[in-house]
């Protein structure tokens, strides 16, 4: 039997809470457990143990989605965190407390319209791992003499859909590829990257995705 993932949604704007609540509640294998319009209400509500995925709005009324983040998963390290904006703030992620980088996400709110995007960040999420808006990925340019310069174009392109939330099996079927070729492709990511072969270095090459590029021109 499929563990139904139990969704908490922190937004401050009722209309939009209620939407997305509506929209998640009529998702197979989802559930909605929790609502809060505000930090201190979210802390009330969301009890360790209670919910798999946590969605926030950054900016709240009386605090901040990443710092509510933070505290939620400390409280228990098992839940993952989509953050929700109006903007980019993805940089944010970078400032993330090593202890809970894992299983955080990003996505601004108009892509996050796209029921697939959403439900594709929330499952990924809530098996530890990041991904990051696939609008802003897409419209971003690598740094000059960045470590992820030195990726190969297919590279690029691998990582970029690893960000977007795809499973290995998933980039395989986007690109046309063997699962064993995918896992080849992240080897060698990680290898350019300098990234120690960790079951975190999956999330360590997608914040590395924010920190060596720059959003605005497509690559």
């Amino acid at each position: 039997m499929t563990h139904e993932l139990r969704l908490a949604v922190v937004e401050d704007q009722p209309l939009y809470r209620q939407m997305l609540a509506g929209l998640l509640n009529t998702q197979s294998g989802m559930r909605v457990v929790a609502e809060a319009a505000g930090a201190a209400e979210a802390r009330r509500r969301i009890k360790p143990g209670g919910a798999d995925v946590a969605l926030l709005d950054v900016e709240l009324p009386d605090g901040n989605g990443v710092g509510l983040g933070v505290a939620l998963r400390r409280a228990d390290p098992h839940i993952g965190i989509v953050l929700l904006s109006s903007q980019d703030v993805m940089e944010l992620l970078l400032d993330l407390p090593e202890d809970v980088r894992r299983g955080w996400s990003y996505l601004s709110k108009s892509s996050a319209t796209s029921v697939e995007t959403l439900l594709q960040a929330i499952r990924a999420t809530a098996r530890g791992e990041v991904v990051l808006d696939p609008t802003l990925v897409e419209a971003a340019t690598v740094r000059a003499g960045s470590a992820l310069a030195s990726l190969s174009a297919r590279q690029y392109e691998v990582l970029t859909l690893v960000a977007r939330g795809l499973s290995n099996q998933g980039v395989a079927e986007q690109l046309g590829l063997s699962a064993r070729s995918v896992e080849n492709h992240l080897g060698a990511i990680y290898a350019a990257l300098d990234l120690p072969p960790a079951h975190n270095s999956r999330v360590a090459a997608v914040l590395r995705l924010i920190e060596d590029t720059a959003r605005g021109t497509a690559r």
